[in-house]
């Protein structure tokens, strides 16, 4: 017997499998392994809530994970410049600055965002 940890759709759960003999003569019968009760996954982190987050604010397009923070708070940022990467379906994004200013929030690195959070705010 072999034991397997499967994730599926978040939940995680513990299995056994049953190795059987591969024997040509012999009929081939499924074999269901009992599955335990889910295991409770650990939370994902929480964003940081904005404090004092004014100006424009940049929100994720899309739900996804802060792979990269190009930029920090107190940092000038121009029209155009990336200022975090967002990975979404296994595919990294660029998120650019839609205007001038100087940063005032910046979500961490490693955050779970969902469409619409607040991932930079430029005032």
């Amino acid at each position: 017997m072999k034991r397997y940890s499967v994730t599926v759709n978040g939940n995680v759960y513990d299995v056994v499998v049953e190795e059987v003999a591969a024997d040509a003569s012999a009929p081939v019968a499924p074999v269901a392994a009992p599955v335990a009760a889910p295991v409770k996954a650990a939370p994902a982190a929480a964003p940081a809530a904005p404090v004092n987050a004014t100006g424009t604010k940049v929100n994720a397009p899309m739900p996804g994970t802060v792979l990269k923070m190009k930029v920090n708070v107190g940092d000038a940022v121009k029209r155009g410049d990336v200022v975090c990467v967002l990975e979404a379906m296994k595919m990294e994004n660029e998120i650019t600055a839609p205007v001038d200013g100087k940063v005032s929030f910046a979500a961490a690195q490693g955050t779970s965002v969902k469409t619409g959070d607040l991932l930079v705010s430029i005032g």
